[in-house]
């Protein structure tokens, strides 16, 4: 929970950054990100090659565990089209383009933006953005009491990337590589997906 406390604090901080214009505009997004980003994959990178059982473990982890990206998909999906039934102003369709963007936030708004409007596309980028924090502040409370796919899982396509070390942690590195592999599945699906019920 200490650690989930300081990602909070670190996020608010850097939005109080934001906000006032500590940071020169042209360094946001691609570039202090895009830095922050690769340090983190750097040193998960470090400790994957330092732990030479890791791509052992995944050849001999349950082949159900592969199934893991489709699972989050569909869990998903589902749950977007049961929420719908709470929001008579947007379409079923509507709510599945949103969440079908699994925290891809700047893909999935930009299309959603591009093919149903601004207001929707807003939407999309704060649910994205609101499904990654809550695996950052949350994966070890969901590690403890869901067991230690449902981070993954909550993740969705950023399981390979900026909640990997937060997943790392909580669910210990014999996970690190199924981790990898989910948010490439996860990722991999988001265009499609979202273009698909956008034209729905």
């Amino acid at each position: 929970m200490k650690n989930s406390l300081v990602i909070l604090l670190f996020f608010i901080a850097g939005t109080a950054v934001g906000i006032y214009g500590v940071i020169p505009e042209g360094l946001i997004g691609g570039g202090v990100s895009h830095c922050a980003l690769y340090a983190l994959m750097f040193c998960v990178g470090i400790s994957l090659g330092n732990d030479t059982t890791v791509l052992r473990d995944l050849r001999s982890m349950d082949p159900r565990f592969l199934l893991l990206p489709l699972m989050t998909i569909i869990g998903t999906l589902a749950g977007c089209a049961i929420i719908s039934i709470c929001l008579p102003s947007r379409s079923v369709f509507d709510c599945l383009a949103v969440g079908s963007g699994f925290g891809y936030y700047s893909l999935s708004s930009i299309f959603i933006n591009e093919y149903k409007g601004t207001e929707l596309g807003t939407v999309a980028l704060l649910a994205n953005i609101i499904r990654e924090i809550i695996t950052l502040l949350a994966a070890p409370l969901m590690a403890r009491w869901f067991g230690k796919l449902a981070p993954i899982s909550a993740g969705g396509a950023t399981s390979m990337d900026t909640t990997l070390p937060i997943i790392a942690r909580s669910c210990g590195d014999d996970f690190v590589i199924l981790s990898i592999f989910h948010g490439f599945m996860v990722d991999f699906s988001v265009p499609f997906l979202v273009t698909l019920f956008c034209n729905l």
